[in-house]
């Protein structure tokens, strides 16, 4: 009976860490899929109707930020977020400096 007892065991404890492996690739394939998702959407955000700005003068970076836009009167860094998501420490940094009016333009010549 304590073979059988013991083959139970392994088989149970084989058949857990079988699930447990599958249910971690669900789990990275779900959020590659949500990742994969929230980029795919912020390239399409500036199209949507509920965008106040001309989306022909967008112009999408991806990263720090997903982009700028140019309006005729101002410029616009622009990250787009979806429902509870929030700005990663170097968007904080880049809306402060932009707050700080630390933004400049500047002319590269190469020669």
């Amino acid at each position: 009976m304590e073979i059988v007892e013991a083959l139970l065991i392994i088989v149970l404890a084989y058949v857990s860490y079988v699930e447990y492996v599958e249910i971690a690739k669900l789990k990275r394939s779900k959020g590659s899929m949500s990742s994969l998702y929230g980029k795919t959407m912020e390239e399409f955000a500036p199209f949507m109707k509920k965008y106040k700005h001309d989306p022909k003068k967008f112009r999408f970076i991806g990263s720090p930020i997903d982009g700028i836009q140019f309006d005729d009167d101002k410029i616009v860094f622009v990250e787009f977020k979806a429902s509870s998501s929030k700005l990663s420490d170097v968007q904080r940094k880049i809306r402060d400096l932009v707050k700080q009016k630390k933004v400049y333009f500047e002319e590269f010549r190469m020669e």
